[in-house]
């Protein structure tokens, strides 16, 4: 705790930290859970995420980017999801030079029927917020992902621990 800081609000970042450590865990462990129902790596499963909330296919440089994976790991995830069908390699009709990972939408209502229906229990958890605290809800969301991709670079751009 820093000299000045209140006591009550330090006790507060206190508990938010241990509980967003366990959530963050949880989550980790939801993750696996559904990859491994679903016979994908987790990985595969949340680049499956991530393709499907973009609004248009994406390189398998921007999956990299994207995921923080190297190049030949994005490229390596992509041959795993074009063998299961979740994906297909597309010319870009802009530039003939570029391929697009494009989602095969039969295949991904696989992943989303799955997605879906554990949703609907989740959805529950904001059932009793009020439109204010959903709205902060998200804006925390969105500021917590954008902080994420920084201390990923950061950490990518450090030398590594033995």
């Amino acid at each position: 705790m820093t000299e000045g800081t209140d006591p009550r609000r330090a006790r507060l970042y206190e508990e938010l930290s241990t509980e967003s450590r366990r959530y963050h865990a949880a989550y980790v462990l939801f993750n696996q859970a559904v990859a491994d129902h679903l016979g994908l790596h987790p990985t595969d499963v949340q680049a499956l995420s991530l393709l499907t909330v973009e609004p248009e296919p994406l390189t398998v440089r921007q999956i990299a980017d994207l995921t923080g994976l190297t190049t030949g790991s994005a490229t390596r995830l992509v041959d795993r999801l074009e063998r299961g069908g979740y994906v297909a390699r597309t010319p870009d009709v802009r530039d003939r030079r570029r391929v697009l990972v494009t989602p095969v939408p039969e295949r991904i209502a696989r992943v989303t029927a799955v997605w879906d229906e554990l949703g609907r229990t989740w959805q529950t958890l904001l059932d009793d917020h009020s439109e204010d605290e959903l709205r902060a809800i998200t804006h925390h969301m969105r500021r917590a992902n954008e902080l994420s991709r920084t201390q990923i670079q950061r950490l990518r751009a450090l030398p590594k621990r033995d």
